[in-house]
């Protein structure tokens, strides 16, 4: 009862103009004005990354480089060998299936509504585990690494060239290990 009284009270004194929205609000000096973004399920640019389904939801494009979401949609078996990110921390949201995450060396299998935290200097790896198709939700930040994998995803089909996809992902401070 307190805190409707309260609220009421404080709306009553014309503190619903704090209220506006963000859009209204000047962004800090020096900082891009962001314009909202809704991305729906099936909207988004599709990229193949040797055999992870991705699809970018918000790009750094989007964000002015703060961050990048993409949602990956994989059948079992599919991974990334361990590696390290010089440049990006990310995070795996994992929404439905099996995600077999190891970070800083120790290894889990993560569930849907399950999360990891891969952060920046740090060795991590993955592989779609279980007996249906895996989506996770992957936050990068900052954004940039849409990039490299566009350029990946580009490559000519058929068996991957490693020393060329291992020379991209060094050129975006990627390093396998």
């Amino acid at each position: 009862m307190k805190r409707i009284a309260f609220l009421r009270t404080t709306l009553a004194a014309g503190a619903a103009t704090a209220l506006r929205p963000l859009s209204a609000r000047p962004a800090p000096p020096g900082d891009p004005v962001l314009e909202p973004r809704i991305v729906r399920s099936d909207e988004g640019q599709r990229v193949n990354v040797l055999g992870d389904r991705m699809t970018f939801k918000l790009t750094g494009e989007d964000t002015a480089g703060r961050v990048t979401v993409i949602e990956e949609t994989n059948d079992p078996g599919v991974m990334i060998p361990p590696h390290v990110h010089d440049n990006e921390d990310e995070i795996f949201r994992v929404l439905e299936g099996e995600l077999e995450v190891t970070v800083g060396g120790e290894t889990t299998v993560l569930r849907a509504g399950d999360t990891a935290f891969g952060p920046r200097g740090v060795a991590h790896s993955w592989k779609t585990v279980g007996t249906g198709t895996t989506r996770v939700i992957l936050t990068a930040f900052p954004s940039g690494i849409e990039t490299m994998f566009e350029e990946i995803g580009g490559l000519p089909a058929g068996p991957p060239d490693m020393p060329t996809v291992f020379g991209i992902c060094e050129r975006y401070g990627i390093r396998f290990v």
